[in-house]
C-alpha cells in the first residue's frame, strides 16, 4: 500500500512526545508498506538525508513551519472566523500546494494526517481514504469546563472550545476513521459527538522495549529525573509545583538528593535552584533515565498517555505521578508505579523509593510486564495495519 503520511513535527529526532510516537509510527508502517512522508520543519536544521528516516520512508519532504503567533494580523482577523485562530493563523499555501503536488504526482492509496494541524488540510486530499491520526480532546474539554480562573479565562476558553467542537465536527466527517490514544479519550469523542457512527481506534503512546535491552548503565542512588520541555506548560507548571512544594520536604529528609531535568527550559525560573540540574537536551535519554532512582511525573494538565512514564517503566525506573499524570495508563497504584497528588504523599512516596531498593525493583518488574503486555509497539501495532487495510477499502 502506498501511504502519504502527513506530520506537524519532523520526527527525528525524537525528542518530544509527539515526535516519538510519529517515529514509531513510521518506523512500523515502513516495515510492510510504501511510506512518504510530508512533513513541516519544526526546527532550524532538519536532515532530509538523515539514515533514521530514510530507512523507514521511501520519500521525504518538508515545508517550513510557522508558529501560531496570536497578535500577527491574521489570528486578530480569525476573532472573527467560526475555524480555531491557531488553525487559521499556521496555515500554510506551501503545505497545501505540496500536498496537491504530490496527490497529482502519483497515486496514494491513503493518506494519514497526524494530529489536528494536518488534518485541517483534508480538503486538498480529493478522493482519497484518509485516517485523522491522534485525535485529541482532553485538553481543550479540561480547559472549557475549569471553574478556576476569571471571567475573561473561563470567556476566552468558552469561545475556544465553542470553535474548536464546532471545527472538529467538521473535521470527524472528512475521514474514514480516526485513532485516539487512550479508552478515556475515546469515550470523550464519543460524548461530545454522539451522532459521529466512523470508527474510532485506540492506538495507545507505546514504546520499543527492545530498544531499551542495550542499556547498561550504573543507577545513582540519590538522582530523581523530570524529562520534558518548559515549552509545554505543562512540564513547566509540573516542576514548579514539585520544586516548590515538594522537593523541599524531601531535601529535608534526604539532603542528597539530586533533580536533573532534561529539555529546552525556556529560560523559565524555578523557585528555587538548590540541588537542581537543568540537563537541557540529552543525547542519550534513555542512559539518564535508567541510571536514575525515581522518575517523576507531576502533572496537572495536559492529555493524551504519557510517554515520559511508559519511557521509565520500559528502561525499569519506579515511576511518581500525579493521577493527572498517569491518565490514560492501566497502571495501579502501588503495584506500577506511585499515584500522589497533595505535596506530602508525593514527597513519601519518593523517599520510600529511594530508601528501599527492593521496592524499586518490584515496581519495576510489574511495569516493565505491564508495558510488554499493553505499550510495547510490537504488539499494538497490528491493530494498527488492520484499521489501515479497512480504511483503504472504504
Amino acid at each position: 500500500m502506498k501511504i502519504l503520511f502527513l506530520s506537524r513535527w519532523f520526527p527525528y529526532p525524537a525528542n518530544n512526545g509527539s515526535k516519538l510516537r510519529i517515529y514509531n509510527l513510521l518506523r512500523g508502517l515502513g516495515q510492510h508498506h510504501d511510506v512518504t512522508l510530508l512533513s513541516f520543519a519544526d526546527q532550524p536544521e532538519v536532515s532530509l538525508e538523515a539514515p533514521e528516516i530514510r530507512s523507514i520512508c521511501r520519500e521525504v519532504h518538508v515545508v517550513p513551519w510557522r508558529e501560531f503567533n496570536p497578535h500577527s494580523w491574521r489570528a486578530r482577523l480569525a476573532f472573527l472566523s467560526l475555524k480555531p485562530r491557531s488553525v487559521v493563523d499556521t496555515f500554510s499555501p506551501e503545505m497545501a500546494q505540496k500536498i496537491i503536488g504530490l496527490l497529482s504526482g502519483q497515486t496514494f492509496d491513503l493518506i494519514i494526517a497526524s494530529q489536528l494541524p494536518m488534518a485541517a488540510y483534508h480538503p486538498y486530499f480529493g478522493n482519497i481514504p484518509a485516517l485523522f491520526e491522534e485525535v485529541e480532546l482532553g485538553l481543550s474539554y479540561g480547559d472549557a469546563h475549569d471553574p478556576s480562573g476569571g471571567w475573561k479565562r473561563r470567556l476566552r476558553h468558552s469561545l475556544t472550545w465553542f470553535k474548536l467542537r464546532r471545527y472538529f465536527s467538521q473535521l470527524l466527517g472528512a475521514f474514514q476513521a480516526c485513532t485516539v490514544v487512550s479508552e478515556q479519550e475515546r469515550q470523550l469523542l464519543k460524548k461530545i459527538f454522539p451522532a459521529h457512527k466512523k470508527e474510532i481506534v485506540v492506538i495507545p503512546n507505546c514504546v520499543n522495549l527492545k530498544d531499551y535491552e542495550k542499556i547498561r548503565v550504573e543507577r545513582k542512588p540519590d538522582q530523581l529525573v523530570f524529562t520534558g520541555s518548559f515549552r509545554y506548560h505543562a512540564n513547566y507548571e509540573a516542576m514548579v509545583w514539585f520544586v516548590q512544594d515538594v522537593f523541599p520536604k524531601i531535601l529535608a529528609k534526604l539532603p542528597q538528593t539530586q533533580l536533573v531535568i532534561t529539555g529546552d527550559h525556556a529560560g523559565l525560573p524555578l523557585p528555587s535552584s538548590q540541588n537542581v540540574t537543568l540537563a537541557g537536551y540529552v543525547d542519550d535519554i534513555g542512559a539518564l533515565i535508567a541510571s536514575s532512582t525515581v522518575s517523576l511525573a507531576p502533572l496537572w494538565s495536559g492529555g493524551g498517555t504519557r510517554l515520559k512514564i511508559l519511557e521509565a517503566m520500559g528502561i525499569g525506573t519506579p515511576v511518581v505521578a500525579t493521577s493527572k499524570g498517569a491518565e490514560g495508563l492501566d497502571a495501579r497504584h502501588g503495584e506500577h508505579l506511585f499515584l500522589a497528588d497533595s505535596p506530602e504523599s508525593f514527597a513519601e512516596d519518593v523517599i520510600h523509593l529511594l530508601q528501599d531498593q527492593g521496592l524499586c525493583e518490584q515496581i519495576s518488574s510489574n511495569a516493565r510486564r505491564l508495558v510488554g503486555e499493553y505499550y510495547d509497539w510490537m504488539g499494538v501495532m497490528p491493530r494498527l495495519l488492520s484499521l489501515l487495510e479497512r480504511v483503504s477499502k472504504k
